[in-house]
C-alpha cells in the first residue's frame, strides 16, 4: 500500500512548462503560461526599428573660369598664374538603425489551494458510504494590466481523487457533505488510509477580443489520513 502511494505522490508532481517564445513586437503583444506551479503573465509592445533620416544630396561644385591670358609687356614680368583649387565632394553619410523605444512587464499569480473534508468525520464505519469534498471554487478568473494591455484569464479545476485503498475517482464536482455530496467512497475493510487529491487548473486568456488557450497546467496536490473502523456486532436470543 505504501509503495502504492509513494508512486502516485510522484506522478502527480507539479507541472513546469517553459512559456512559447514570444516575437518581438512592434505593436503590444501578450502571454499567459505556467511556469513552477505559478500563472505567468507577460505583455511587450514597442514602436519597432526606425532608421535616421537620409543626408541631403551635395551640390556638385560650379566649374572655376579659366583665367584670361595676359599681354607681355616687354618691361613688365610675367604675371603668376594661380591654379584653381580642388574641390572634394564629401562622403555620403549611411543611414544608421536606431533602436526602438519598447516596454515590457512580467508578474506571476498564485491559484487557490484547497483543504479537503469528509464525512462522517470521526471513524466512519465499513460497508457505509463516506462524502468527500473540497472548498476549491469552481472557477478562477482575474484581469491583469500591464503596460497598458489588459488580460483576462479564466482558469477550471479538475479532480482526480485517491482513496488509498487502490480506488480512483475522476471529476470535475468539487464535491460535498450528505446528502447532496457526490463524491462518495465505501471502504470494505477497517484500516487508515490515505487520501490524495490532484487538483489540475487549465484555461484560456483573452486579449483585445482575441482568446487563446494558457500553455500548460498547474497541479496542486492535497492528502490526509482517514481511519476506518467495524461496526460492533452483538448476538442475541
Amino acid at each position: 500500500m505504501k509503495a502504492k502511494i509513494l508512486f502516485l505522490v510522484s506522478v502527480i508532481t507539479f507541472t513546469s512548462l517553459s512559456p512559447l517564445g514570444a516575437a518581438d513586437c512592434e505593436v503590444a503583444c501578450v502571454d499567459v503560461y505556467t511556469q513552477d506551479g505559478q500563472l505567468i503573465f507577460e505583455a511587450r509592445k514597442g514602436s519597432g526599428p526606425k532608421a535616421s533620416a537620409a543626408p541631403k544630396p551635395v551640390a556638385k561644385p560650379k566649374p572655376v573660369a579659366k583665367p584670361k591670358p595676359v599681354v607681355k609687356p616687354k618691361v613688365i614680368a610675367k604675371p603668376k598664374v594661380t591654379a584653381p583649387k580642388k574641390i572634394v565632394a564629401p562622403k555620403k553619410k549611411i543611414p544608421v538603425a536606431v533602436a526602438a523605444t519598447s516596454l515590457s512587464d512580467r508578474i506571476s499569480k498564485a491559484l487557490p489551494t484547497t483543504g479537503v473534508a469528509y464525512q462522517p468525520n470521526f471513524q466512519p464505519l465499513i460497508n457505509v458510504p463516506v462524502y468527500f469534498w473540497c472548498d476549491m471554487p469552481p472557477i478562477f478568473r482575474s484581469k491583469v494590466d500591464l503596460i497598458g494591455e489588459v488580460i483576462d484569464v479564466t482558469m477550471r479545476p479538475s479532480f482526480a481523487w485517491a482513496f488509498g485503498d487502490g480506488s480512483f475517482k475522476s471529476t470535475t464536482d468539487p464535491g460535498a457533505p450528505f446528502p447532496s455530496g457526490k463524491i462518495t467512497h465505501t471502504y470494505s475493510r477497517p484500516g487508515t488510509y490515505p487520501v490524495v487529491l490532484v487538483t489540475t487548473w487549465g484555461g484560456t486568456f483573452a486579449h483585445n477580443g482575441v482568446e487563446r488557450a494558457i500553455t500548460g497546467q498547474i497541479r496542486k496536490v492535497t492528502a490526509l489520513t482517514i481511519t476506518v473502523v467495524a461496526a460492533n456486532t452483538r448476538f442475541t436470543n
